[in-house]
């Protein structure tokens, strides 16, 4: 293991341990313990449709079986392999992958899911994430998704991958306009889960850092989440921070009918995609 890596990973558990109850007493007002609790999908669909396209979606749980056979998840992802394979698979199915798309795997975190999907598709891979060495080297870009090194539509496709709800402060507006940028005319932005809630959240794990997040939004302190921030829209926030921030791009939101069918793991309820106009 890297040096680095396992004194950062030595340091959380000590805190997990040991200093928990400190870090969560340093936790800034509002504040709760546990987890950002499950809400109503129905009703936050029926609020969402008043500013939203809102679409079922049903998942073939056949096309998922056979999609999720693929030898590079052996070894991964442990008990979440059920939900990340399904947002995967979900996401693939989405864009609709040709073999002359340039497709950027967003926030990647070293996912086999471009080596995937290139292999299922022919499409032409790039992965994009803050740990990379900044800028564009081959078919890997690093630094921050907000700023991407990148001329004005570069791509045919996008996703994130459970990954939008870790983008900090305003860099969730931030990358729905630079995506607009990079996207070209058809392309198409896949976003999967969006995380929503009655109240705004964010859920934090006070081992693993001290955030000084959204003063409007309720902190939810999860001992054991081992994420800095997790992102839990109301309708309101979801507005203002995404909606709002469209540009051209056209949203619609998807929910999830039957994820349970794949294993009782599965969690995944709602789906943006994001498409730019021809």
């Amino acid at each position: 293991m890297n040096p680095s890596i396992a004194a950062d990973y030595a340091s959380f558990k000590l805190k997990e341990i040991f200093l928990w109850e400190h870090c969560f007493k340093q936790v800034r007002d509002p504040k709760v313990r546990g987890a950002v609790p499950n809400c109503d999908p129905d009703k936050i669909a029926n609020e969402l449709h008043a500013f939203i396209p809102i679409k079922p979606m049903s998942i073939d749980i056949d096309g998922y079986r056979e999609y999720a056979q693929n030898e590079l998840y052996r070894g991964r992802y442990g008990k979440a392999l059920f939900e990340k394979t399904l947002e995967h698979y979900l996401a693939f199915n989405i864009l609709d992958l040709q073999k002359d798309d340039i497709y950027i795997d967003i926030a990647n975190a070293n996912s086999p899911c471009p080596y995937i999907y290139s292999r299922l598709s022919g499409c032409e891979s790039y992965q994009q994430d803050l740990i990379f060495p900044q800028g564009l080297h081959g078919h890997t870009i690093g630094g921050d998704a907000c700023e991407m090194p990148l001329p004005n539509s570069f791509c045919d496709k996008m996703t994130l991958h459970c990954s939008f709800e870790h983008f900090e402060g305003n860099s969730d507006s931030r990358f729905i306009r630079e995506a607009c940028r990079v996207l070209k005319p058809g392309g198409k932005l896949c976003i999967l889960p969006l995380y929503f809630n009655t109240e705004y959240a964010i859920q934090t794990d006070p081992a693993k850092a001290l955030i000084n997040a959204d003063y409007d939004a309720i902190m939810y302190c999860k001992k054991g989440y081992k994420n800095r921030h997790g992102r839990f829209y109301d309708i309101p926030h979801f507005v203002e921070r995404v909606v709002k921030n469209l540009g051209d791009l056209k949203l619609t939101v998807y929910t999830v009918q039957n994820e349970k069918e794949v294993d009782p793991s599965c969690y995944i309820k709602f789906i943006g995609l994001f498409e730019k106009p021809i």
